[in-house]
């Protein structure tokens, strides 16, 4: 039961549920979802950290970059819940989309 409590006390937070649906369209490093959610780095790494390990995200590292992905790995009830937060079609969620495709690292970090 810990597992889905983790899950679900992630994506209940409204910043959380920004950032993954912003890695819906691209992979990102901390830097360029810092600059799209406006909060401090190392307030976006703790959220990140928030994510991962609840099993919803996953890291890799890329030369200088830690790039944050959505999870692919999951069992399959992260599997159904990030299929059901690909749903959710709101201004705020879109507009971090279309910043983040617009989002280019070699300015911003």
């Amino acid at each position: 039961m810990n597992s889905y409590t983790k899950i679900f006390k992630a994506l209940g937070d409204e910043t959380r549920l920004r950032i993954v649906k912003m890695l819906e369209v691209k992979k990102m490093c901390v830097c360029e979802i810092t600059s799209i959610i406006g909060s401090s780095m190392p307030t976006v790494s703790n959220h990140l950290k928030i994510l991962k390990e609840a099993g919803l995200i996953e890291q890799d590292r890329d030369e200088k970059y830690m790039n944050y992905s959505l999870s692919e790995v999951g069992d399959g009830f992260i599997g159904e819940v990030l299929g059901l937060v690909r749903s959710i079609n709101e201004e705020r969620t879109r507009t971090d989309q279309q910043t983040a495709v617009r989002t280019d690292r070699a300015n911003i970090c």
